[in-house]
């Protein structure tokens, strides 16, 4: 424990001066940076080069076995001589071999195994896309939660400097005798209820940042900043949502991953029935042995292994007949498998027309609270400026002032989650359309 708490103190200072020197991060490079370093991804990949391997291995099988043979027997005790009589004879043998065989015909099998495999690799490396989307869909949400909690900390902050001042300038009247020691108390305690607010909006902006950074695998995120992006969200136009779909169906790898598989199935039913045909390998080799009796000369090693050589060549014909349905039942289970990988394809593609419609009314809600909102934020403004010109004034109490900012205060909130919410569900559908994410 003694040695390894400096060398994890020293990971952590590695990593906060990475984010400290990397400076404000954009979506896209904390997109880039979570499709580079992100544990699941990571595991995903490793499945991408599993399915290589396997249809490696499947294409190997047109290739021939081949196997070398070495073996020495002893024998001991009473046998029957060549002159069939029997002594006690102890004898030696040794034997080297080397063979290959290769398959001729599978039934198609191998070539169709090959097919299938190719088609799994693709379906893998489309699930390895979908999950990189995925990925960068939480990132940009995470992103986007950010910009909004520096917002609200920025409102909170304001608020504490105005009632700051508030304080301040009853202090001053309070000492003229122009107000009354209730209105300071008033405003002192309206004072500490936005200091509390910014405090909360601190410590959700830094849950926030926490949130991100472990999304992005950083160890702590102690120096981390992005970039807030200028925005203009005035005129968007949403597109078509039957369109988006359209195109997705083209694009999305989701999509492709199960059209992948089912084409893959089809190659599975080709496989089952091969079983069905005969199949045909050859075979060939070499070998040679040595020979030693107790009881009688024995030629050199030399001479035997020279004299005892031989070689063989053959072919086999295995033509199936029955094997308890066996074959007859893997086909209808890969026939059954077909049908299943159908229905995935089809609830895949009616989840991503659900996604895509819920990502346009989303958005279209998203617009229209954001207009609702700039109007309900210029009338909160100007009732909050009538009534501080009034509580300035000694025209209003401290309560009708409290009651006005956080009307302010809460419709400046919901205009930036309004704001951020919008953003957000535009760049989705452009994200659904095959756009990067990026504000």
């Amino acid at each position: 424990m003694r040695k390894t708490l400096p060398l994890l103190l020293l990971l952590l200072a590695a990593s906060v001066a990475t984010a400290q020197e990397h400076g404000p991060w954009s979506l896209r490079d904390c997109i880039g940076y979570a499709l580079e370093h992100n544990i699941s991804l990571q595991q995903q990949g490793l499945q991408v080069q599993q399915q290589e391997l396997q249809l490696s291995t499947s294409k190997g099988s047109r290739l021939p076995s081949v196997s070398a043979n070495a073996s020495e027997n002893f024998s001991f005790g009473r046998g029957l001589t060549a002159d069939n009589t029997y002594s006690n004879t102890n004898t030696t043998s040794t034997g080297f071999s080397l063979g290959a065989s290769v398959p001729v015909y599978q039934g198609s099998r191998i070539s169709n195994s090959i097919r299938q495999d190719e088609l799994n690799l693709k379906a893998v490396s489309a699930d390895f896309e979908r999950a990189k989307e995925n990925v960068s869909m939480a990132v940009a949400q995470a992103y986007v939660q950010i910009l909004y909690n520096m917002e609200l900390l920025d409102v909170a902050r304001n608020q504490v400097a105005i009632d700051s001042l508030q304080v301040e300038r009853l202090t001053g009247m309070l000492e003229n005798g122009k107000a009354s020691p209730a209105q300071v108390a008033q405003q002192r305690a309206a004072l500490g209820q936005s200091r509390l607010t910014a405090t909360e909006a601190l410590n959700s902006l830094k849950l926030a940042v926490l949130d991100l950074t472990q999304l992005l695998e950083l160890p702590s995120p102690e120096g981390f900043t992005i970039i807030r992006p200028v925005t203009d969200l005035e005129g968007t136009i949403l597109p078509d949502p039957e369109r988006i779909y359209e195109d997705a169906l083209l694009e999305k790898p989701a999509v492709k991953a199960e059209e992948f598989r089912l084409d893959a199935s089809e190659y599975a039913i080709k496989i089952a029935k091969g079983a069905y045909l005969p199949s045909i390998s050859a075979s060939g080799g070499f070998g040679s042995n040595y020979y030693t009796m107790s009881s009688a000369p024995s030629n050199s090693f030399a001479d035997q292994m020279k004299n005892n050589f031989s070689q063989y060549l053959g072919l086999t014909l295995s033509v199936p007949i029955f094997n308890g349905f066996q074959t007859r039942n893997q086909v209808r289970a890969a026939e059954l498998s077909r049908k299943n990988q159908m229905l995935q394809l089809e609830n895949t593609r009616k989840t991503l027309y659900k996604e895509i419609q819920q990502a346009y009314y989303n958005a279209v809600a998203a617009r229209e609270k954001l207009l609702s909102s700039k109007e309900a934020e210029a009338s909160a403004k100007e009732s909050y400026d009538l009534v501080t010109a009034k509580y300035e004034n000694g025209k209003a109490n401290i309560t009708e002032f409290n009651e006005a900012r956080d009307a302010f205060l809460r419709s400046e909130s919901d205009l930036s989650r309004a704001r951020y919410e919008f953003l957000y569900a535009t760049k989705l559908l452009d994200f659904y359309q095959g756009r990067e994410l990026d504000f």
